[in-house]
């Protein structure tokens, strides 16, 4: 069985990984918070890294035989730390959320306060939602969107933040369409003695070609996942000034994980260096221009947008607006090959299991080739199906169209 290649040794896995294939093949992904790794990233995360274990930094391992591992994390971190600016990064956190986790617990204490945005209106489970581990420790207070413009109350945030005087301010969002001003939270976090942690885990592509504005000169941590806008494969970062970077070291490894995924490393590395190249820009500014061109053909046919529109990666659509539930339109859309999520959006009257939006994003698309023009034919796909939502004719249809419109679209050329 050992030397055994899938398909002889596993067929069940084999067969199952390869409709997985085809259903990214033939469906357009909209879920903001996925996009395509590239060859050479799935390569390195399939790369016999995996079979090392590494516990510990690089010059500093529990194992023998980290000479070669040793050389892969130190050139993430070289990486990191010239993308993104930043005194010091860490590269082992095994998914955003840990990485969020690890800042929390190197600096706070049980019951110290902590002031961050509401799942509901745009903020991530990690920022200290109930039903995580960072909102049962923790005394969290939640700012909100503006209940108008549905866009940040920067001066709500400060009114709380004097009240409340937080240890520390997360900004950041899940499913915030506009850019956020990290130099008001800064200026917050100083004016009332906050440290500020900023999760740019959807927009860190975007920060990377300077498209949003970094968070790294008025931040004490930054941290972000790989495989979003950053294209490269699943995990976390923690970037931070240096004098807090014994604290993140420690409560990574051996504070909160063990061993680090090395393969995992040696595809972020990677997916750094596919992000220093010159047409990362170019692909991160078509991301935006794609996004802005879906929300307003969706908008011209009659649905409400949070916000009104969008300024990054994503949008989100009211469709409680159109009497359907998020719930409803994401399976519809699903089954009709394209394929969203649904979200809550800001004072949202219907629970999170069923909702009344629909999250859309544009990395993976773009990371098809697809530009303004044909993702204005998804657009209008999606208000065809959302408008005829029972009828099983107008899926059929929709279903057809997307599968003509992929073929001229492969993920691997």
């Amino acid at each position: 069985m050992f030397r055994k290649g899938l398909k002889e040794c596993d067929p069940d896995v084999y067969n199952i990984i390869e409709k997985e294939i085809d259903r990214q093949k033939h469906n357009i992904i909209l879920i903001a918070s996925e996009n395509y790794a590239s060859k050479a990233v799935l390569e390195a995360s399939g790369s016999v890294m995996t079979n090392k274990y590494a516990e510990g930094y690089p010059g500093a391992r529990y194992y023998c035989g980290c000479e070669h591992v040793d050389e892969v994390e130190t050139i993430a971190i070289d990486r990191a730390k010239k993308l993104f600016g930043c005194e010091y990064a860490n590269v082992q956190p095994h998914a955003g959320t840990q990485a969020n986790l690890a800042v929390l617990f190197s600096i706070l204490d049980i019951g110290d306060t902590v002031l961050s945005m509401n799942l509901s209106h745009g903020g991530h489970l990690s920022h200290g939602n109930p039903v995580n581990l960072s909102g049962k420790l923790f005394n969290i207070v939640f700012y909100s969107v503006d209940k108008d413009t549905e866009r940040i109350d920067y001066d709500g945030v400060l009114r709380m933040a004097r009240e409340h005087r937080p240890k520390m301010i997360i900004c950041g969002a899940s499913s915030y369409p506009r850019e956020i001003d990290f130099s008001k939270f800064g200026e917050i976090a100083e004016g009332t003695g906050a440290m500020l942690m900023s999760d740019i885990a959807h927009i860190g592509g975007l920060v990377v070609a300077g498209i949003h504005k970094t968070p790294v000169p008025v931040s004490d941590f930054v941290t972000t996942t790989n495989h979003k806008t950053l294209r490269g494969p699943r995990g976390g970062i923690i970037m931070c000034r240096s004098k807090y970077a014994k604290e993140i070291d420690s409560l990574v490894f051996p504070g909160s994980q063990g061993g680090p995924f090395m393969h995992i490393i040696a595809a972020k590395a990677v997916a750094f260096r596919e992000a220093m190249e010159p047409d990362f820009i170019d692909y991160q500014k078509q991301i935006v221009a794609n996004a802005k061109a879906m929300a307003d053909v969706i908008k011209g046919r009659g649905f409400r947008l949070v916000s009104g529109g969008t300024d990054n990666h994503l949008f989100l659509v009211d469709v409680g607006h159109k009497g359907l539930t998020g719930d409803d339109a994401a399976i519809a859309l699903d089954r009709a090959g394209i394929t969203a999520n649904k979200n809550t959006i800001p004072y949202d009257t219907r629970p999170p299991k069923v909702t009344s939006g629909v999250r859309f994003g544009t990395p993976a698309v773009t990371t098809r080739g697809m530009k303004e023009d044909e993702v204005k034919v998804v657009a209008n796909l999606i208000c065809d199906v959302l408008d005829d939502i029972g009828n099983e004719a107008t899926i059929s249809r929709t279903r057809g169209a997307v599968n003509e419109l992929l073929k001229d679209y492969p993920i691997y050329r």
